[in-house]
């Protein structure tokens, strides 16, 4: 009897057969990862991620109907936990900004090495932010503009704790271990987190914790 797969558990969604063809030949090599679906807009990717609750989800922004920015919206108020890698032939600003507020946790360029973006499923796996400098630095600048840099004083100490894994990378399992805390409460940080500082997501948070000397 077949033992279960224990690897990564990866959902591709790009309108292009070709590109979904060429990830699954690499990534079906790697011991680690295994595809378990595809689909071709994001309106499909949704469907297919709530059916097969993979772990991380490759998936391109520009399609035709229902788009990455959109899917990712969508996904996060299903409450879905994949993981949400973009891959993407466009390096504009304006591209890829919106997915990662959307609640992407990165993303890499079609043209990546195929080792690099093995590498790259492997960290958003872990719960780790993958971003370009210039991304970070256009977030920042519009978390800068919403206001949020000045409230961190009304964090409490262990919020600020939270906080500080988050900017590591942690899951909220991992926090919880960490403090030695319930996932429920550890949640509630999060949650509390966010609405202090104004944030949208674990990855604005982040980036407001490295960019006022918290954690990472």
């Amino acid at each position: 009897m077949a033992e279960p797969a224990s690897g990564i558990r990866v959902l591709l969604v790009d309108d292009h057969q070709v590109v979904r063809r060429g990830l699954r030949t690499f990534l079906e090599v790697q011991d680690d990862i295994e595809v378990v679906g595809e689909a071709a807009d994001g309106e499909e990717g949704v469907a297919r991620a709530e059916e097969l609750r993979p772990d991380v989800i490759l998936m391109d922004v520009k399609m035709p109907g229902t788009d990455g920015v959109e899917a990712l919206r969508r996904l996060r108020g299903l409450d879905n936990p994949a993981r949400v890698l973009v891959v993407t032939s466009f390096t504009e600003q304006r591209t890829v900004v919106p997915a990662l507020r959307a609640g992407a946790a990165g993303y890499v360029y079609k043209d990546v090495d195929p080792d690099a973006l093995a590498g790259a499923i492997r960290s958003v796996h872990a719960g780790h932010v993958l971003l370009q400098p210039e991304v970070a630095l256009a977030l920042l600048s519009q978390e800068e503009a919403g206001g949020g840099q000045g409230r961190g004083g009304s964090l409490t100490e262990r919020e600020r704790e939270v906080l500080a894994l988050i900017a590591d990378g942690r899951s909220n399992r991992e926090i919880a271990r960490a403090l030695i805390l319930s996932e429920k409460t550890v949640k509630t940080h999060v949650s509390n987190i966010l609405m202090k500082l104004d944030l949208a997501d674990r990855t604005q948070a982040a980036l407001w914790a490295v960019r006022h000397g918290i954690g990472a």
